[in-house]
């Protein structure tokens, strides 16, 4: 209900702000608006100028490096698995053994055929040492025969010697003359399989040789090792396992030796030049680490002209996308081993573009060429050489072993 004021009693009168004092307050705050938008417009249009112009940012970017397979180059059965997914491994660590049984056997064999070898061209040597002392009797004897010859020719005419008896003697000079013409042709033919060469140079000992090192580096291939140190993923190796020439067992990640992989728009590739410093951070650790990196180089495509499935872009229903390409970024080996890295990790990439003394992503060539070795495989053969060297000097300086009544 109202209450009505009694009757001769004043009402209290309305108070209402002045519409001045409104109006300065409004264009006061106005002003403030207006002043902060300024600001933060001169803010802006300063960072531009003195910054973001020379910067490339993106977020499409990922942790990339080498996957180094451990593939057998032999046939084999699985034995022994020496390292598993996770595991941190050093380069030359055996990984995988084979059953060696059927290289230990091959090996064996490539030895006795050495053996042989050596003993064969021994013999050639000695045969051809025989050779050459038949010619020296096969000339006595034809000289022999020459002088029967002589003595009886003038004996013919006083009729010593019957004219038959001188005709066998001629026919005793041919025949010596026969004999010796095909013992030198066999000495020959024999000289010519030693001539100027020694047993360990000769052909067929070579030949024996190679074939015990090829037999020495399958046993050794039986035990498969790490090509490079990193840690071990992709494990499909298992016990009991056939495997043969070629199949992928487990894979090594180098994790010292990373990059990235920062898929740019092709709009954004303008002031990108060959070896500009990048700024990199990672998810993983977010904006309390950050990785020094320079630009090493531009892909060969985008990554839809790589896909399974690339784009047809000549059909009728294309539509522009704007793509991306991957432009490659060094990290510093130091701050990998301080703040590790895995493979596929969101990174986000900013590239100082201030620097353009190098060239453009799309004409430069990558001048810092990446080189990849191992020496891992280096001494396959360093046991064979010993093996080889012991069987051909164990069969050069062997005797004859005497039979018989010269033998007790």
């Amino acid at each position: 209900m109202t209450q009505i004021p009694p009757s001769g009693q004043a009402q209290p009168p309305l108070t209402t702000a002045p519409a001045p004092a409104r109006a300065k307050t409004h264009t006061v705050s106005t002003l403030v608006v207006s002043g902060v938008l300024f600001a933060g417009c001169l803010a802006y249009g300063a960072y531009w100028l003195l910054s973001s112009q020379y910067r490339e940012t993106t977020e499409d970017a990922y942790v990339d490096g080498n996957v180094v397979q451990v593939t057998p180059q032999t046939t084999g059965t699985v034995t022994t698995i020496n390292a598993d997914n996770t595991d941190i491994i050093p380069a030359g660590t055996v990984l995988v053994t084979l059953d060696p049984l059927d290289a230990h056997l091959a090996l064996q064999r490539a030895e006795a055929q050495l053996a042989k070898a050596v003993r064969q061209v021994r013999g050639q040597f000695s045969s051809a040492s025989q050779m050459k002392a038949n010619i020296e009797l096969r000339k006595a004897d034809l000289a022999r025969a020459q002088a029967d010859m002589q003595r009886r020719a003038p004996l013919v005419k006083t009729g010593a010697v019957s004219a038959e008896d001188f005709h066998h003697a001629e026919e005793a000079v041919q025949a010596a003359q026969a004999t010796l013409a095909a013992t030198e042709q066999q000495f020959a033919g024999n000289q010519a399989l030693v001539d100027q060469i020694s047993i360990e140079s000769h052909p067929d000992v070579v030949t024996a040789a190679m074939l015990v090192r090829d037999a020495y580096a399958g046993m050794t291939r039986t035990e498969l090792r790490a090509p490079t140190s990193g840690m071990v993923t992709k494990r499909n190796a298992q016990v009991g396992q056939r495997v043969s020439p070629g199949s992928p067992l487990m894979s090594i990640v180098p994790l010292d030796h990373l990059w990235v992989s920062a898929n740019f728009k092709e709009s954004q590739l303008k002031d990108i030049r060959i070896g500009q410093p990048v700024k990199v951070t990672a998810d993983v650790y977010g904006n309390a680490v950050e990785y020094t990196g320079k630009v090493l180089g531009l892909d060969a495509g985008t990554g839809s002209a790589f896909s399974l499935m690339p784009a047809q872009n000549a059909t009728g229903n294309w539509i522009k996308v704007v793509q991306r390409v991957p432009v490659r970024i060094a990290l510093a080996p130091e701050q990998l081993a301080e703040h590790p890295l895995r493979l596929g990790l969101s990174m986000k990439v900013d590239v100082d573009t201030r620097q353009h003394s190098g060239l453009p992503l799309a004409i430069a060539p990558n001048v810092q060429k990446q080189t990849y070795a191992t020496t891992v495989f280096e001494k396959e053969h360093a046991g064979a050489e010993e093996i080889v060297s012991r069987i051909i000097r164990a069969n050069v300086a062997a005797k004859p072993v005497r039979t018989g009544k010269a033998a007790s």
